[in-house]
């Protein structure tokens, strides 16, 4: 029976995020309405699309654990890649409002000088955001989960972008009024480009998509297994953090059944000692060497 430990521990990372992000929009959102700061305004709706990003994932991980029936016989990993792709659509849509929200302040020329107060809480939110990305980051490695890797850095961008809400917003309150709307802005066209990143890996992965460098490396594994003639082809694609692998090679054609299946084991557990999580099935086609 296939063991789900590293999807329940992925799901605690989804629940840091989830309770952070909460906390941080209502203060961002709220603080921003009362200090008069777009960008932070603007921070606070970023934050809440990352909260419907990781019900998502969390949705995505818990069925992901439901375990193969007889129309789903590779398992229903692929949920947390589809949860992705929804939560990409929901920030893109928050990103366009973000933006022109932003645009409209400067064609009416809005411009309020935010309080100190919304700076503060800038630089508090990405110090804790920072945090939350190391922790969700250190979780990724330990589980080897492509969904909690790409929500860390999420959670890193988010850091990121509350730094620059608070440089932005301290320009403002020394004088430069427009940059809390130039801030704003920015932070919408980051609310979209990473929309369009988790969009774009999401359909890559879906669409069977893979890393060539990882096809390559796996090239190398097998070709270095004693009795392996040739690696005559290879494929790999994803489900969730499964790497399932079809590989044909040539052995020579004197070998019984047995001798076979030991060389298959023996590329089996070379792929899996540097890809723990890799599924790999092989084909095996006779070599016949040429007579002198």
């Amino acid at each position: 029976m296939e063991n789900y430990d590293d999807l329940r521990k992925g799901e605690r990372g989804a629940w840091l995020s989830i309770i952070a992000y909460i906390f941080l929009a209502v203060l961002k959102i709220v603080v921003g309405t009362v200090g008069n700061s777009d960008a932070l305004q603007a921070d606070g709706l970023n934050n809440t699309t990352d909260i419907v990003a990781s019900v998502a994932l969390l949705i995505g991980l818990k069925i992901s654990r439901i375990p193969p029936d007889e129309d789903h016989l590779y398992g229903h990993r692929r949920t947390e890649t589809i949860s992705s792709l929804i939560a990409s659509f929901i920030m893109f849509l928050v990103g366009i409002e973000v933006v022109w929200r932003a645009i409209v302040a400067f064609w009416h020329q809005e411009f309020v000088t935010p309080s100190m107060l919304t700076a503060i809480v800038a630089l508090f939110s990405g110090i804790v955001m920072y945090v939350v990305y190391l922790i969700n980051n250190n979780l990724a490695k330990k589980v080897d989960s492509q969904a909690v890797k790409a929500a860390a850095y999420d959670n890193r961008s988010d850091a990121y972008v509350s730094f620059g809400t608070f440089i932005g917003i301290t320009g403002a309150v020394v004088g430069l009024a427009w940059l809390d709307n130039v801030t704003a802005l920015l932070v919408g066209l980051l609310i979209i480009y990473t929309a369009w990143k988790i969009f774009y890996d999401a359909a890559h992965t879906l669409t069977d998509g893979f890393d060539i460098g990882k096809i390559q490396a796996i090239h190398t594994i097998i070709a270095d297994v004693p009795q392996v003639h040739q690696v005559l082809d290879i494929k790999a694609r994803m489900n969730g953090n499964r790497i399932w692998i079809d590989a044909t090679i040539s052995v020579k054609a004197d070998l019984n059944v047995a001798e076979s299946h030991a060389i298959t084991e023996k590329i089996e557990t070379a792929i899996r000692a540097t890809y723990p999580n890799a599924y790999t099935l092989v084909h095996i086609e006779p070599y016949f060497e040429e007579k002198q």
